[in-house]
């Protein structure tokens, strides 16, 4: 009886096992969950890929090659990253009706969830600039000023100052940049989408590109007023000289003609 009686457990020794058992529970749990989750990603990733890839090879393999090697109906899109085809494709430029000399933006035949498709699809032939997330691309609490500062230095010799668009050579223009979203603004600062230049995040910073947004936004503004009055579409004192030469001056010269033939009537009555 004694040997039994000295053998006895403690009465709390349960409890003390259970919660061991508890933590090593939650410490298996803590050390498998996140390769767990990684595989999960990556399995997803890679289903993105694989439908990606079929909706590439029946909407643009025909230009781009059936390993995006580019042929001489389009380039190459090894490197040009998935920031890139969310852009092209997300503004309808992509893919393009007819070859020309500058792709217009048209309405968008993809959903986004077949964009995001095609997009990890071509980040996956080679590493290129990455899809901004909405907190990279919102401008809240930019510095306006300094995005009207930037975009007039980098952006006005073609947008104009307001981002109303210009002509260029060739048969190109810069697209007016009112009602574009913030995304695509971004992405086209990242990636320089046909003849206009790219901005990465070496050149011009995240916080910079949040800037321009801001000002190209506030510019636009439907609560923003011309103090000239009538804006002529914003491209400044040379469309506005224009229209004084056209339509003032010739408003002048039919006020003088009028003058002088009723004159002459006048003077043989």
């Amino acid at each position: 009886m004694k040997k039994l009686s000295a053998r006895r457990r403690h009465p709390l020794a349960a409890v003390v096992v259970l919660l061991l058992a508890l933590a090593a529970t939650g410490g298996l749990y803590a050390a498998f969950a996140p390769a767990g989750k990684a595989q999960a990603d990556e399995t997803a990733q890679s289903l993105a890929i694989d439908e990606g890839k079929k909706l590439y090879t029946v909407g643009c393999a025909s230009c781009h090659g059936t390993g995006g090697q580019g042929t001489t109906d389009g380039p190459s899109l090894v490197g040009t990253g998935s920031a890139a085809v969310d852009f092209q494709v997300g503004t309808g430029r992509m893919p393009a009706q007819q070859p020309g000399a500058q792709v217009p933006k048209k309405k968008v035949i993809y959903t986004q969830a077949e964009i995001d498709q095609l997009a990890a699809y071509v980040a996956s032939l080679g590493a290129g600039p990455i899809t901004p997330t909405e907190k990279q691309v919102d401008p809240a609490g930019a510095d306006i000023a300094n995005g009207g500062e930037l975009f007039r230095n980098n952006c006005a010799q073609c947008h104009n100052f307001t981002g109303k668009g210009g002509a260029l050579t060739h048969g190109k223009y810069a697209p007016d940049l009112e009602g574009v979203s913030p995304k695509h603004i971004y992405e086209a600062m990242q990636t320089g989408p046909q003849s206009m230049p790219s901005f990465p995040d070496t050149t011009m910073p995240e916080q910079e590109k949040k800037d321009i947004i801001a000002y190209i936004q506030a510019v636009n503004g439907s609560e923003t007023a011309s103090p000239g009055g009538l804006s002529l579409g914003g491209l400044g004192p040379v469309s506005e000289g224009l229209f004084a030469w056209i339509f003032g001056l010739g408003a002048l010269v039919a006020t003088a003609v009028w003058v002088a033939a009723h004159t002459a009537k006048a003077k043989k009555s």
